[in-house]
């Protein structure tokens, strides 16, 4: 069963992205969707998560001073992926029906951040590239405490800190990829999360 975001709750989105750039959620994703979720990536660690890269294209290369996270792409045809990315999906035509942000498309991996792993502060699209518009974090950490680290940094363009957000369970981050930088602090143990954006395939979007 495909579960649907209110249009209530697309309606905050909205607004919050209008007026902030940025929302933090909490429960947005069932808790089936979400338990599902965590059991797949964990079955899966040992097997088919790869150290992350940075760059692209040629230029990819890993270097785990700059980040030090495992990752494995989502798939749509995956039944378990398909839970969460049918609400992605249904997030993209909202708030391209309220914001016409021209979002055509979500690609998104699993991150697993294991013991000291970290991702120092970075942005998610390059300035006037118009390719990842709407970035997004889902955590999948239970019973997460301050001490286990692993926290999101979300800064503004002035590189003053605005939110400070505790990988729990649950938590879905959604911001605008240009315009805020944010990094993730050393874990103190194992934290997963799943990472993603919304790309745009020209230049021209009304928001």
């Amino acid at each position: 069963m495909v579960s649907q975001l209110s249009e209530a709750m697309l309606d905050v989105i909205a607004d919050a992205l209008v007026d902030k750039g940025y929302i933090l959620l909490s429960d947005i994703i069932p808790t089936f969707v979400s338990l599902a979720l965590l059991e797949k990536m964990q079955a899966k660690q040992d097997v088919d998560f790869k150290l992350a890269a940075i760059g692209r294209g040629s230029e990819q290369q890993v270097n785990t001073d700059i980040r030090s996270d495992k990752i494995s792409w989502l798939d749509n045809q995956d039944q378990i992926d398909n839970g969460f990315l049918s609400i992605m999906e249904q997030l993209k035509d909202g708030l391209n029906r309220r914001l016409f942000m021209g979002l055509f498309d979500y690609e998104s991996h699993y991150a697993v951040y294991e013991k000291g792993a970290h991702y120092k502060k970075h942005v998610d699209a390059l300035k006037g590239s118009q390719n990842r518009i709407l970035s997004t974090v889902f955590f999948l950490n239970p019973l997460w405490q301050q001490a286990d680290g692993g926290e999101l940094i979300i800064y503004d363009e002035n590189d003053t800190i605005i939110a400070t957000v505790p990988p729990l369970m649950g938590t879905l981050a959604v911001f605008l990829s240009e315009r805020f930088p944010h990094e993730v602090l050393p874990t103190n143990r194992t934290r997963n999360s799943i990472a993603g954006w919304f790309r745009v395939s020209n230049a021209n979007h009304g928001f």
